[in-house]
Parts: C-alpha cells; structure tokens; sequence
C-alpha cells in the first residue's frame, strides 16, 4: 500500500502557495474580458435621416391619444411614422396635450421645422409657450 500523507503534504503545500495566485490570474482574466466587451459595445444612438430626404415626401400627421386622456401626435413621412410623439415634447412627464387642437399645432410645428431641413426636430418650452398650447 502506499503511504499517502508523505506525499499529500507536498502537494498540499504547492496547492496553497499557488491557489492565490490562480486566483488573481482569474480575476484578471475576468476583469481584462470585461474591458473588452465594454470597448466593443457601440453606444447605440438613434440615427434621424437627413432632412433633405424628405424634401419630395408628402409629410402628415395624425392626432393620437395619450396617457390620462390627453393627446400626442405622429409624423407620417409617404404614410409611415417617422416621429412617434405621445407626450409633449421637451417637456417632463407622460402626458400629451389637453386638447387635440394643441397637439395639431405642434405637429404643424414639426412638419415645419422637417420642410425646413431640422432633423431632428425639436421644440423648446418657450416654442410650445409661443403656440399656446401649454
């Protein structure tokens, strides 16, 4: 038979020595994978088209209701949404206009601003102040 704690203790010794070290080279590895993924990983920013694009498309929009019974608005460019606005632009909150009237106003506003080669359109509060539709 053989005698096991001779050779045990060794081996045990080497175990503890190098576990430490097997286990900074792990965090390292994981931690240099980690950086890696984080530099791959593009910012995904949304893209608007040119204004210019819509210079020969027929731009609408279409009043939509909004959260507590308020109203926003999509801007359709040849009957496809191309701005989807439930809520009052530039502003904080959820909620879209009180009247449907206020909401056409700034959609007029918007088809405005895309004609005039703005994208993205935006509007500020003192725009939306200017409207009356605040």
């Amino acid at each position: 038979m053989y005698n096991t704690s001779k050779n045990q203790k060794p081996n045990l010794q080497i175990m503890r020595k190098i576990s430490p070290i097997l286990f900074l080279i792990f965090l390292l590895l994981v931690s240099a994978s980690a950086m890696a993924q984080q530099k791959q990983a593009p910012k995904s920013e949304v893209q608007f088209p040119a204004a210019s694009q819509f210079a020969n498309t027929q731009l609408t929009y279409k009043i939509i209701p909004a959260a507590n019974n308020t109203f926003g608005y999509d801007v359709l460019a040849s009957g496809k949404i191309l701005i989807h606005q439930p809520s009052k632009p530039g502003l904080p909150g959820n909620e879209g206009f009180k009247t449907k009237a206020a909401a056409e106003k700034v959609a007029k506003l918007i088809i405005t601003k895309i004609k005039n080669g703005e994208m993205p359109p935006s509007v500020t509060p003192e725009e939306l102040k200017k409207l009356n539709v605040l």
